[in-house]
């Protein structure tokens, strides 16, 4: 677990609750245009979309957390690490439910997940993969720090991603690991 002065990153669990607060936001709009349908319609195929995070999880020791405000604990979306086949880093990945953009927490996570990487992961290289079009992601991976690096292609896409790369500097304590 991860957490900051107003967030708790959690790994997520094939619970109810956590089933249907991923169905909600892999369907949310914003997700969607931005990150890409991943055919999740139902509470089965949103544990079998959860699933292969806690496969991720067993692989790497990192994969996507569930984001809830520290205060009551509920969710609002998720920020974590994944690594893609087709990608050489690691990346940061987050994603928040529409009433819950616009107030930096999207931020706030992008970052405790970054100093995780960096100084428990020991990860000294970090990611982030987004579209063009996508300018309020831009500002939060350019707000942790990270640059442009290249265009990139993913595979059995056609779309072109701007390609942001982190190189791992000293360490801000803006979260800690508990």
């Amino acid at each position: 677990m991860i957490e900051t002065k107003r967030l708790r990153l959690r790994r997520l669990t094939l619970s109810d609750a956590d089933a249907a607060f991923m169905l909600r936001l892999v369907n949310d709009p914003g997700w969607l245009a931005n990150i890409g349908d991943r055919n999740v319609h139902d509470m089965e195929q949103s544990r079998a979309y959860i699933q292969k995070t806690l496969d991720m999880y067993e692989r790497y020791g990192f994969g996507s957390l569930v984001a809830q405000l520290r205060e009551t604990g509920e969710p609002i979306g998720t920020c974590g690490l994944v690594k893609r086949d087709s990608v050489e880093d690691v990346e940061v990945g987050y994603a928040l439910l529409p009433e819950f953009r616009g107030r930096g927490l999207a931020i706030e996570g992008a970052q405790a997940v970054l100093d995780y990487a960096r100084d428990v992961l020991k990860l000294e290289r970090v990611a982030a993969i987004v579209t063009p079009a996508n300018r309020d992601s831009i500002k939060v991976l350019e707000r942790i720090g990270l640059a442009f690096v290249r265009p990139l292609t993913l595979a059995n896409q056609d779309q072109v991603h701007l390609y942001l790369a982190h190189i791992a500097p000293q360490s801000r304590t803006t979260s800690t690991a508990v």
